[in-house]
């Protein structure tokens, strides 16, 4: 993973399976939390010029959050070298898998799917029987998202953890990020203990 600036990402769109739409509460979550999830890039096919292009596989609507919030890069997976099949399977899976998706939209990506990762066909089924509803996991009752927050949380402080032994090799740039995010979480942990008296 890296940072990658705006400015090495090529406009390209053939990844983009459907336009970003509103970004307003994805951009006010990244500009509260940080970007918490990557976006997908690989190396611009066929460039030839100077320096570093990148082609965006996935997370268009990060990007365009992180646009709106006037970062000038975003933290990435490059994934090199990344044949088509495998650009497209990693942009139609995670979406498949992980975001609700409208009648519509599955309507659009049939054709991808079958062609592209015939094995997420199940995943597409059962999206479409849905009718494009959300997804179960994103109904969670409130029980099911304090154990999945309480899992999440126990995960981070192992990463926590690591980065305590590695802080003196750590970047600069990478001191600088992750206490920023501590500070926004110490501010958090009084309101949240507050909130159980």
């Amino acid at each position: 993973m890296e940072h990658v600036s705006f400015e090495e990402i090529d406009a390209d769109a053939t990844f983009r399976l459907r336009e970003p739409g509103d970004v307003s509460e994805l951009a006010s979550a990244i500009g509260r939390l940080g970007q918490l999830t990557p976006v997908d890039l690989r190396p611009l096919p066929g460039w030839t010029g100077e320096g570093r292009r990148f082609q965006v596989v996935a997370g268009f609507r990060r990007l365009e959050a992180l646009r709106l919030l006037q970062r000038d890069r975003v933290l990435a997976r490059v994934h090199a070298p990344l044949h088509d099949d495998d650009a497209w399977a990693l942009a139609l899976a995670g979406t498949l898998f992980t975001e609700p998706w409208g009648p519509g939209d599955l309507d659009a990506v049939v054709a991808h799917v079958r062609e592209r990762i015939p094995w997420a066909e199940p995943a597409l089924a059962a999206a479409r029987r849905a009718g494009g509803k959300e997804p179960p996991a994103a109904r969670a009752t409130p029980a099911t998202s304090a154990g999945d927050l309480a899992v999440r949380a126990y995960e981070l402080n192992g990463d926590l953890a690591v980065a305590y032994e590695r802080w003196g090799a750590m970047a600069p740039e990478g001191r600088r990020l992750l206490l920023e995010q501590l500070r926004w979480l110490v501010r958090l942990f009084p309101l949240l203990e507050k909130e159980t008296r």
